[in-house]
């Protein structure tokens, strides 16, 4: 008797190529302004793209810590989607989020990497950075990978 058979993977452009053209995006990267830039599937590492829109900045013209945050999440978890030849969806456990300056309204680059994905956990990194690579944020993350289902 064999084993489950897994899916085969996908290359890192076919990858790409997927996640770009996806029809059932959700609403939340749509907010976003959610773009996959890089899958780097041997590292475990991608590069997203995000547009901090106007409605995202408080009363200074700076981006709200919590949109930021929400970058960063969203990173992280399409990264862990992909690690795993996308079976698993993965709910954050927790995340601390460190501010270290100011995005403001535009585009911004988040690089999310896996540090190890284990059965149960999984624990990443994530770095905000401006157009022009200045530090916004970094986070660290625990997530649960489980199984694809809708709630």
């Amino acid at each position: 008797m064999t084993g489950p058979v897994e899916k085969p993977r996908l290359s890192d452009a076919e990858m790409l190529a997927r996640f770009q053209n996806s029809k059932k995006r959700p609403a939340c990267s749509d907010t976003l302004g959610m773009h996959l830039a890089e899958v780097h599937q041997d590292e475990m590492r991608v590069v997203v793209e995000f547009t901090a829109n106007e409605s995202f900045a408080n009363p200074t013209g700076a981006i709200q810590g919590g949109f930021i945050a929400a970058m960063l999440d969203e990173a992280i978890s399409t990264n862990i989607i992909i690690a795993s030849n996308v079976t698993m969806t993965a709910p954050t456990l927790e995340m601390k989020v460190s501010y270290l300056a100011p995005l403001f309204v535009g585009k911004a680059t988040v690089e999310a990497k896996i540090l190890k994905f284990g059965k149960t956990v999984c624990f990443s990194e994530a770095r905000c950075l401006t157009p022009d690579g200045k530090l916004v944020a970094t986070a660290t993350a625990t997530a649960a990978p489980k199984p694809f289902k809708r709630f």
